[in-house]
């Protein structure tokens, strides 16, 4: 919400219709960022669980064999009004902070999928803070 927040506040906006919106990037490592971003923040250190991130692509792909826990690359959150939000095409990815479920629950990332949301919410797909 702190990123909301502050997006609204720069631009003159009501807080009240803003959403945020995740961008994975191509980055893997802090080391690869060179500077911050002008709106929002980059995370790193998120864990996908029952699916993984595919760098080709830009979407979610199936697991690999014996990959558990794939690391996301670096992701940019940012501030958008929701008028500006994308809707098609994405997965609503759960975000918990350990792979115990429910009272963990953090927040929801909007992540691009090629397929139906229905086949990653059957495959029980998350992102988690540790593991």
């Amino acid at each position: 919400t702190a990123i909301m927040q502050s997006t609204a506040r720069k631009n003159e906006l009501p807080l009240d219709k803003m959403c945020l919106v995740c961008e994975v990037t191509k980055k893997a490592t802090r080391e690869e960022i060179p500077a911050p971003p002008k709106d929002g923040a980059y995370t790193h250190g998120l864990y996908m669980e029952g699916a993984r991130w595919d760098l080709n692509t830009g979407t979610i792909a199936e697991s690999r064999l014996k990959e558990l826990y794939p690391a996301m690359p670096i992701m940019h959150i940012k501030a958008v009004t929701q008028d500006k939000q994308e809707l098609r095409n994405l997965y609503e990815c759960p975000v918990y902070k350990t792979r115990e479920r429910g009272p963990t629950y953090i927040w929801t990332f909007n992540l691009k999928s090629k397929e139906r949301p229905s086949k990653w919410v059957l495959a029980g797909v998350a992102l988690l803070l540790q593991i």
